[in-house]
């Protein structure tokens, strides 16, 4: 089996008539482009697609450009980069893919490990582009975990039967929304949970999360955040049940121009549970910092 079939799992994809495919070196993008005006890019968490923005990308239509593509490993992108699914090959991969769109962000926000990927972006371009992070994963588990947990994902994914494993469990009726709700502490809508069951029944995809999470390299991240230039929010939830607030805290406390809020009862998955609240927290920032850094308005 390859990866999820656009004409297939992606027929009633959200923001369907928003999506075209754009090649890269070594990728065949999903990419999915809306609106007029300056460009914002959002980058989904790991193990998710574009649909992690299914409501948030046509409220921030009205006002600006948005891209939001499917990350290599993920959903209907295919390929791989040159350097893999590490934190540095998804940003250089990130940055051909807006060189090839001839499109510069003057915002990016993340979720969870989307906003790693856009930290290390404004870092290694050296740009001050301003940053929103949805419950962000940027800092290691704590105590051994930070050392076990990379090991066995790549135990895990070096064995070609665990993906397959996965797939074969999310197909089980109402599987995925229970997972969902245990893994994050968010109650998303149906049209959420149908995405997430077309990707997670799909080996490949589960195997390029898994890759990508074997891949990740966070305590090189928490060292970089000393240097991040640009002015980043970061927004955690009170219900989150995947990454731990003490992390998120601590990662503020390392970036120079860094604002943390909490977000009350919401989980993981905040920006889906409440899009018009992660929507209108983008625009802000956007208004705020972007207007700060080139003296006009955003």
């Amino acid at each position: 089996m390859s990866g999820p079939r656009w004409d297939v799992e992606g027929r009633n994809w959200p923001n369907r008539n928003a999506s075209r495919f754009v090649d890269t070196p070594g990728l065949k993008w999903h990419v999915q482009i809306a609106g007029e005006g300056p460009v914002i890019l959002l980058l989904h968490g790991t193990g998710a697609a574009t649909h992690s923005w299914r409501d948030v990308l046509p409220l921030l239509a009205r006002h600006y450009t948005v891209i939001a593509p499917d990350l290599p490993g993920h959903g209907f992108t295919q390929g791989r980069p040159k350097q893999g699914l590490t934190l540095n090959g998804m940003a250089s991969a990130l940055t051909d893919l807006l060189r090839a769109l001839n499109r510069q962000p003057t915002l990016i926000a993340g979720h969870s490990a989307g906003a790693a990927i856009a930290l290390q972006m404004v870092t290694a371009q050296g740009v001050v582009t301003p940053v929103v992070g949805f419950n962000p994963a940027l800092m290691p588990f704590p105590g051994l975990a930070a050392k076990l947990f990379p090991s066995l994902a790549k135990m895990l994914f070096v064995n070609p039967f665990v993906p397959r494993m996965l797939a074969r469990i999310a197909r089980i009726p109402g599987e995925t929304g229970r997972f969902l709700a245990r893994a994050t502490g968010s109650q998303i809508d149906a049209k959420g949970i149908a995405a997430y069951e077309a990707l997670m029944s799909n080996h490949r995809h589960c195997g390029g999360a898994m890759e990508m999470m074997a891949s990740w390299d966070l305590e090189a991240l928490s060292r970089l955040l000393p240097q991040v230039a640009s002015p980043v929010l970061l927004l955690h939830s009170s219900g989150d049940t995947a990454v731990p607030l003490n992390s998120v805290e601590r990662a503020a406390k390392l970036i120079p121009d860094c604002r943390l809020e909490v977000l009350p009862t919401l989980g993981h998955l905040a920006h889906e549970e409440r899009p018009d609240r992660a929507a209108d927290l983008i625009r802000m920032f956007a208004a705020e910092k972007v207007g700060q850094i080139t003296g006009e308005p955003a």
